[in-house]
C-alpha cells in the first residue's frame, strides 16, 4: 500500500510519512526525553529518513499497577471554569481524606534535650508544634548547661599538645595505637520497612509510523526494579483492563529484532485524532501538523495511565 502524499490530517486524522517526521522533530525539540532512532539496517523503511525511522524514550517510571487506580474510590475531579460555562476533568484525582498515607504523617518533637528526638504521629488534634513549644524552656536550659560545662572543660585542660614533638615521636604513623571496633554491626531493614519500599517498574516507549493505517503506533517494553524484563502478563498489569489483550497486543517490532513488544493497535487512531483536531478547530484555534504527536501521546495515556511518560506541554482542547 502506497503512503499518502498530500496532507489530510485535519479531514481524516491520518498523516503522511513526511508529516510524521515533522511532528517527531517537534516532539524531540519540545520534550528532549524523546529521540530519533535508526533501528536495524535490514528493516529500514524507504519512505522515512534512515536516521529517523522511529522515536524512543527510555526508563519511563511506572510506580503503580492499573488495578490500584481502578479500585480507588476517587479517580476524577470535575474542575469548574471561572465563568461557569464549562469545566474540565482532573483525571486520577485522589482525596487525601481517603488515603491511608494520611495516617502515617509524622512530625518531630523535642523532649528532654537536643540529643533525643522522638517521632510522634499526627492523630486528631495532637499538634506537634504545641509539644515543641512546651519543651522550649527545657531546651534553652540544656543549651545553657552545655555552654557552662564546655567552659569548665576549657579551664581544666592543660597546655596544648606540641604537634612537632608528636610527629617526631612517630606516633602519627603508628597504626598500633589506632583502636578499631571488634565487631561491626550491620544495619538491616526490618521486613515492614522492606514492604514499604516503592518498587518502580520502568518502560521503554517507541513510536513508529504505521504505513497501512497511516498513523503513529505506540510500542512499550517493561523492566522490573532490578532491570530484568517483565513477562507478558506483568506488562498487561500496566495496561487498562478495558484494553489489555484487545487493543493492546504483543507484536513484532517493525524496526527492532528481538522479543515481541506490547503495542496499541492503530485501527482507531485516525478517527480519534480527527475528533480531537475538530475540537481544537471548533474552539477557534488552528492546529498545525507539528502538534500531532503531542496530542497523540495524550489520548493514548488512557490506555496506559500509570506509565508517566507525558512531560509535554499542556494542550487545552
Amino acid at each position: 500500500m502506497n503512503s499518502i502524499q498530500e496532507s489530510k490530517f485535519k479531514e481524516t486524522g491520518v498523516v503522511t510519512p513526511n508529516e510524521f517526521v515533522i511532528a517527531g522533530d517537534h516532539l524531540v525539540h519540545t520534550c528532549p526525553t524523546w529521540e530519533w532512532a535508526c533501528g536495524d539496517e535490514c528493516k529500514t523503511k524507504s519512505y522515512l529518513p534512515k536516521n529517523k525511522q522511529y522515536l524512543i524514550t527510555r526508563n519511563v517510571p511506572c510506580a503503580r499497577r492499573c488495578k490500584q487506580i481502578e479500585n480507588c474510590e476517587v479517580q476524577e475531579n470535575i474542575v469548574e471554569s471561572e465563568d461557569g460555562t464549562e469545566g474540565w476533568v482532573e483525571t486520577y484525582h485522589f482525596d487525601s481524606a481517603l488515603s491511608p498515607l494520611s495516617e502515617k504523617v509524622s512530625g518531630i518533637s523535642l523532649e528532654g534535650n537536643l540529643n533525643s528526638l522522638n517521632v510522634t504521629s499526627l492523630n486528631g488534634d495532637n499538634h506537634v508544634l504545641n509539644s515543641a513549644t512546651n519543651e522550649n524552656s527545657n531546651v534553652i536550659n540544656d543549651c545553657a548547661n552545655y555552654d557552662n560545662d564546655d567552659n569548665d572543660d576549657d579551664e581544666e585542660e592543660g597546655d596544648a599538645v606540641d604537634m612537632d614533638a608528636f610527629v617526631e615521636s612517630g606516633l602519627l604513623e603508628d597504626d598500633s595505637v589506632t583502636i578499631y571496633p571488634e565487631h561491626t554491626k550491620e544495619k538491616k531493614l526490618s521486613s515492614s520497612s522492606v514492604d514499604e519500599i516503592l518498587k518502580t517498574r520502568t518502560y521503554d516507549l517507541h513510536i513508529t509510523y504505521d504505513k497501512f493505517y497511516q498513523t503513529p503506533r505506540l510500542w512499550l517494553y517493561g523492566y522490573n526494579e532490578n532491570q530484568g524484563p517483565l513477562s507478558v502478563e506483568e506488562m498487561y498489569e500496566d495496561v487498562s483492563q478495558d484494553y489489555a489483550k484487545k487493543t493492546v497486543t504483543m507484536e513484532s517490532h517493525p524496526h527492532v529484532p528481538g522479543p515481541s513488544m506490547a503495542s496499541i493497535h492503530p485501527c482507531k487512531h485516525a478517527d480519534i485524532m480527527k475528533k480531537l483536531i475538530q475540537m481544537v478547530t471548533d474552539g477557534g484555534r488552528d492546529l498545525g501538523v507539528h502538534m500531532y504527536l503531542i496530542i497523540f501521546l495524550k489520548f493514548v495515556q488512557s490506555v496506559i495511565p500509570t506509565i508517566d511518560y507525558d512531560y509535554t506541554q499542556n494542550i487545552n482542547l
